[in-house]
């Protein structure tokens, strides 16, 4: 650890750390969030006689997840110390017990109010068709990211020889349109996606979800997000029963074309016992030649099936999005280890992922996330660091082209 470097390793000095422009621009957003959208404070930071402030904090948090030294607390309060560390970041010099108790008292309802006003930034990149737009489609998704054995509030489930297992779940509503995540939650890793999901339409009535085989486990969630105004389109698990079908849907030649195979309205459970609402039941061949089986509430003058197909299709950019989070961003290395620290950190690591694709116009690739660290620990200028930039996203612009054009939605 950086903060533990014997004597046999180089010093710490301040050339070791250098920030982004993109720490500015968070304090940028940060001042003007607490300012106009009154976000809740805790009464502490007024305090004058506080050092560590709000900012200061959330800035040197946010600079040990872009950073690839200063990865500890104790690298962070070690980190504060350097000159040149607090003049980039406008923070004073911070003890390490001051850091980790200020994770009590940071709000994650301020985070959120800082990630919702990010993720509205960020323009539609339009890779689905115009047919598509109407809705506001969310990939919804979870991931579990393992927890020290100490955070016993993160309970998951057994592990190997009798061992309890530990875990933090993150859940995100993905926004196909914008390829970034709109609304997310974090809970213990034993809580339920569906109990999840529900919560949060029931704060927010309205929305469309693209969902995996979990949602479709329970038949009665289908008719709870219809009363709460809520378009689906989620696959169901195959277990060899045919549906109860009311009415079969005529495929059409493009449809076809998309994969789809038979589509009928339908409702799901067995005869003689409650059955799920009336939905929409699409058989869809997929690309490996196994068959899927989706089920929506839209009919097919508001969701072809051609369209749905492409919808679920486009669902695995959140299952790409949680590798990145995990791999690039460094979540699942705690900086802190309470509810309210670990929601933090993980709404600090989304909000500087929404930073980033602000900056690029996509979410950067492990190869750009490299070069942003060699500039960080001055072995690229800015000059170099924008020159090799122009040329690394240009050979991903042409590889993505290659991948289209082999494989046409």
């Amino acid at each position: 650890m950086p903060a533990l470097r014997n004597k046999s390793n180089p010093p710490f000095t301040a050339k070791d750390l250098r920030s982004l422009k993109l720490l500015a621009r968070f304090r940028e957003v940060l001042d003007d969030v607490l300012v106009q959208q009154q976000a809740p404070i805790h009464r502490s930071f007024a305090d004058p006689k506080r050092h560590l402030h709000l900012g200061d904090y959330l800035s040197l948090f946010l600079l040990g997840l872009f950073n690839p030294i200063a990865r500890t607390v104790r690298g962070l309060a070690l980190a504060s110390s350097l000159p040149k560390v607090c003049a980039q970041l406008g923070v004073t010099k911070v003890s390490l017990g001051s850091f980790s108790e200020t994770q009590q008292l940071v709000e994650p309802a301020l985070l959120e109010h800082l990630f919702t006003s990010l993720a509205g930034e960020l323009p539609d990149l339009k890779k689905l068709p115009p047919s598509l737009h109407a809705q506001r489609w969310m990939a919804r998704d979870s991931s579990l990211f393992p927890a020290l054995p100490r955070m016993a509030w993160a309970l998951y489930g057994g592990g190997r020889e009798g061992f309890k297992n530990n875990a933090v779940r993150l859940h995100v509503s993905f926004d196909l349109l914008k390829d970034a995540p709109a609304r997310i939650q974090v809970t213990p890793g034993k809580t339920c996606e569906r109990k999840t999901l529900r919560a949060e339409v029931d704060a927010k009535p309205g929305g469309a979800y693209v969902g995996d085989r979990y949602f479709g486990e329970a038949y009665q969630f289908f008719a709870q997000l219809s009363a709460k105004n809520c378009r689906y389109l989620i696959r169901l698990i195959d277990h060899g029963i045919e549906p109860t079908v009311e009415e079969e849907i005529p495929v059409t030649a493009q449809d076809a074309q998309s994969g789809i195979e038979r589509q009928a309205w339908v409702r799901l459970g067995a005869e003689g016992r409650n059955l799920s609402e009336r939905l929409r039941y699409i058989w869809l061949r997929g690309i490996t030649g196994e068959l899927l089986h989706l089920a929506t509430n839209l009919p097919p003058e508001e969701l072809r099936a051609s369209d749905a197909a492409l919808l679920y299709k486009n669902r695995w950019q959140v299952e790409y999005f949680f590798r990145w989070v995990k791999c690039l961003m460094g979540c699942g290395h705690w900086l802190a280890e309470s509810p309210r620290g670990v929601s933090n950190q993980l709404y600090l690591a989304l909000i500087g992922a929404l930073l980033l694709q602000l900056d690029l116009g996509r979410r950067p690739s492990k190869r750009v996330w490299e070069l942003f660290q060699w500039y960080q620990v001055g072995m690229l200028d800015e000059a170099e660091l924008a020159e090799q930039l122009t040329q690394q996203l240009a050979r991903e612009d042409q590889a993505r082209a290659k991948k289209t054009k082999a494989y046409p939605n």
